[in-house]
């Protein structure tokens, strides 16, 4: 009869150690109520010397979905340089807005006929809990998303005059124009309950691109040429929407991908771009201009 020997492992690699030097942000769980009273929960990124009673600008990264999640865990971004973001002194708010997971039925149903609006709601006032507190500069204040992350982020380009810059990848910007061209047009029926030829009023309430004229914020729009869940179109759209109304805008299209940006160098451009971007607007740097 075999006796087993004490456990006792051993590291193999040291693929952690490459770390070691970087001080990363801390995160924390935040709450706050929205306009229309509901509880909303999201993710704060600090800087590792973050100091009480300082404000720093904050940027709101808004992830897709609209059923996706963000958790208090460091963990591997591909498109928004959230630890390059902190270092340079930000806040970084991750909002689990209404239609988010692991909330409940009743939470994931409150932005069905209400996409955007209630988003948008949501944000703003998780941007304004931090600025009431003492923590956000007012002055400095930005927004980025990737396909429903998108979509929010333009509807917040156009819906509110309060960003200093913002970024959309992958974005909706007009729900006709997504719904003639995306791969599952069961989502925009689920969501908005009719087609644009039965219902044309909630999916113009419910677009970006019909509060064009009210739109001032500085915004980068980044898609993949081949996208076929949120078609490139709608990049176009909003690009020429921009520029026809003035608003510094630059459109970054990538060539050969489809919805999601996945091979490294790519990704990697992807994120200095919008580092770049904030750095601009943000920071006030010129060197990107």
């Amino acid at each position: 009869m075999s006796v087993l020997s004490p456990f006792d492992p051993r590291p193999l690699s040291g693929l952690r150690d490459q770390l070691t030097p970087f001080r990363f942000g801390t995160r924390e769980l935040i709450s706050w109520k929205s306009a229309d009273g509901t509880a909303i929960e999201g993710v704060l990124v600090k800087p590792p010397d973050y100091q009480a009673g300082k404000r720093y600008p904050l940027l709101v990264v808004i992830h897709g979905g609209p059923t996706g999640v963000d958790m208090p865990v460091l963990d591997p971004d591909r498109y928004y340089p959230v630890e390059q973001l902190v270092a340079k002194g930000a806040l970084v708010l991750r909002p689990n807005y209404r239609g988010s997971a692991g909330y409940g039925e009743k939470f994931r149903s409150l932005n069905v006929r209400n996409l955007g609006l209630g988003d948008c709601d949501d944000v703003l006032a998780g941007v304004d809990h931090l600025i009431k507190r003492g923590m956000a500069d007012p002055a400095r204040l930005g927004a980025m998303g990737w396909s429903q992350g998108g979509y929010i982020s333009a509807f917040l380009a156009t819906y509110s005059e309060r960003f200093r810059a913002i970024s959309v990848g992958a974005g909706i910007s007009d729900w006709t124009t997504y719904y003639v061209n995306t791969d599952i047009h069961p989502f925009t029926r689920q969501y908005l309950k009719a087609t644009p030829w039965d219902d044309p009023d909630i999916y113009r309430r419910t677009s970006p691109i019909t509060y064009l004229s009210r739109a001032r914020t500085p915004t980068l729009i980044q898609h993949g040429e081949n996208d076929k869940r949120v078609p490139i179109p709608n990049a176009y759209e909003l690009y020429q929407g921009l520029k026809d109304r003035g608003v510094p805008t630059r459109l970054i299209v990538f060539k050969g991908f489809g919805h999601g940006i996945d091979k490294p160098k790519q990704q990697r451009a992807l994120m200095e771009q919008n580092l770049a971007w904030f750095d601009e607007w943000i920071w006030e740097s010129r060197s990107s201009r």
